[in-house]
């Protein structure tokens, strides 16, 4: 495996944790949050938990995707 291949591998396995249900940080989190928030209700999860968790998954992609425009194009470090 490249060393791309590997970095490609790790985004699309950290934009799945965003989106999957079946993650803890996922895109269903956010929305329970909001609809308890739409009904004068508390949030079934800690929201700055939840946001915070998900903002270090982003930063992480964006290094990820800062690493992939930096290798050559054999995808390999020099």
């Amino acid at each position: 495996m490249t060393e791309r291949e590997r970095i490609e591998g790790e985004i699309i396995s950290l934009k799945a944790k965003l989106d999957s249900s079946a993650s803890r940080v996922g895109d269903w989190a956010v929305i329970k949050c909001y609809e308890a928030k739409l009904q004068d209700k508390e949030p079934p999860y800690d929201v700055d938990a939840l946001v915070a968790e998900r903002q270090a998954i982003r930063d992480r992609i964006n290094e990820l995707q800062a690493q992939l425009e930096a290798l050559p194009e054999d995808g390999q470090l020099a």
